[in-house]
């Protein structure tokens, strides 16, 4: 078929010079069909697709080929194998065609493919306080000059589109848990329904259709917040659309370039802050007129009210070893003396973890997010040293102990001396007993008194347990007499007639 300049030179001569379409047809070296055509039409482009592709040498092979393409697009991108490899597979089960035939073929394949993969999705629109959407990303920062992936939790009121987003070390329940509770503090309240995927800390089993089975304290975090819980179809990340637009604007908003912090605490102030500044300083997507933080602002009041902190901890049993120590997360925590030989149950939050027995408190840890490594508290050892003094000097959990100036004055002068050992451990054993500001004031004025037995500190702290009454103070006018006594000589008679 000509092209577009040849039909537009046929019309200019034909209808401006006024040429016949014989002398057309031979200037130009085209049939006087071709210029009929075009002139009679008065198309200014022509194009011509085949209806059906006869692949006379490909035919018998369709149906191979089909499953080949199929299955190496499947496979993860760096698995794939390239063309020129799908076509020596097809040679191999007896293909005697030419690789172009193979190539077209599959070009047409992948076009076909992407156009029946093509989604269609409806606009969605969200009331006050209806809904918000939760998601996971993992970005990438420099922690105290070490490259570190963290986990950054994201939830977003579906309304105003007020964003909260806070990074965690893991993305283990407890996290979602604080997560949760610092985003609704944030805004003061909480929506009526949540969002999510099929995260395995939420969702226990997944059902036909929207039923699940969620997690027992996962329920318990939605009852405390009012919280109805809605997941996603699986491979359905379109259901939350708008907190998956924000892992994108956050990351390349706030983690680009890469960030250089000292710790988390800086790094979730830092986010929190540029989350309120980019709410002031854009507009609202359907409200053009007001800032995000405006509608957020307007929002507030339809949220549910803030009940106060869910205790979200993750519990797991736990058995004591005979020195003091359980093990949790591949690290090694102390608790008390008393706990061992029974278990105890370890409550694994965000920042810190606590270990109990018996409903008591005998351990309470910052959280360790490292490997192999052992988080000693010397207290608990206190006990043990009354019947094991020379641990003191040589013992794992008292080295680089730091005590208030006062006891570690007291220590340094019983360093050395042969009862040295067992005079400090009597003193830190009154710790347990009358708490740590006590026996660091009475260590103060021992030393004031130029002394630092154990006995003189162990006095001064009985002294200060039962002190002594208050004195009367006498005074001049006190010692006066207000009735003057009578002198009654009879008595004196009267013991004289006795003897």
């Amino acid at each position: 078929m000509k092209g577009v300049d040849t039909i537009a030179r046929i019309r200019r001569e034909f209808f401006v010079r006024g040429k016949t379409i014989k002398q057309i047809a031979r200037e130009l070296h085209i049939a006087r069909n071709t210029v009929r055509k075009v002139l009679r039409s008065g198309a200014t482009e022509f194009r011509y697709e085949r209806e059906r592709q006869p692949l006379p040498r490909i035919g018998p092979w369709r149906e191979d080929l089909d499953r080949l393409l199929a299955l190496n697009d499947a496979k993860p991108t760096r698995e794939r194998l390239t063309l020129i490899r799908l076509f020596e597979e097809l040679r191999g089960l007896g293909y005697e065609g030419g690789y172009d035939a193979v190539r077209r073929y599959a070009r047409s394949w992948r076009r076909e493919q992407s156009t029946s993969a093509t989604a269609v999705f409806v606009p969605l629109s969200f009331a006050p306080g209806e809904a918000y959407q939760f998601d996971w990303s993992h970005e990438a920062i420099l922690l105290n000059g070490m490259p570190v992936t963290v986990k950054v939790a994201h939830v977003r009121l579906c309304h105003s589109r007020m964003m909260f987003v806070r990074a965690y070390p893991r993305e283990s329940q407890e996290m979602v848990f604080d997560a949760h509770d610092r985003a609704f503090a944030f805004f003061k309240g909480a929506c009526r329904r949540g969002i999510y995927d099929n995260m395995k800390t939420a969702v226990d089993t997944i059902f036909i259709g929207k039923e699940r089975a969620y997690n027992r304290r996962f329920l318990q975090m939605c009852g405390h917040y009012l919280v109805e819980p809605v997941a996603c179809t699986p491979a359905s990340g379109w259901e939350k659309g708008q907190v998956e637009n924000q892992v994108g604007l956050v990351r390349e908003r706030f983690f680009t370039p890469r960030l250089r912090v000292k710790s988390y605490d800086e790094l979730n102030a830092w986010l929190l802050d540029q989350c309120i500044a980019y709410a002031k300083a854009h507009a609202h997507p359907e409200h053009r007129d007001r800032t995000i933080w405006q509608v957020f602002e307007a929002e507030r009041v339809s949220l549910v009210p803030y009940p106060g902190p869910f205790d979200g901890f993750h519990a797991i049993p736990a058995s004591v070893s005979r020195t003091c120590l359980v093990r949790f997360d591949s690290n090694k925590y102390s608790v008390a003396a008393s706990a061992v030989g029974r278990p105890v149950e370890i409550r694994a939050y965000a920042d810190r973890i606590e270990c109990r027995q018996d409903g008591r408190v005998v351990a309470q840890h910052v959280r360790c997010f490292g490997r192999d490594q052992t988080i000693f508290d010397p207290w608990h050892y206190v006990p043990v040293l009354a019947r094991k003094p020379g641990a003191l000097r040589n013992g794992a959990p008292f080295k680089d102990w730091i005590l208030p100036a006062a006891l570690e004055r007291v220590r340094r002068k019983h360093a050395g001396r042969d009862d040295g050992d067992r005079q400090m451990v009597s003193i830190l054993a009154a710790v347990l007993s009358d708490g740590l500001p006590a026996v660091e004031a009475a260590c103060a004025e021992a030393l004031s008194e130029g002394v630092w037995s154990a006995d003189v500190i162990l006095n001064i702290l009985a002294r200060q347990r039962e002190p002594e009454p208050p004195r009367t103070i006498t005074t001049p006018q006190a010692l006066r007499l207000r009735h003057e006594p009578q002198a009654d000589c009879a008595r004196y008679d009267s013991i004289r007639r006795a003897v």
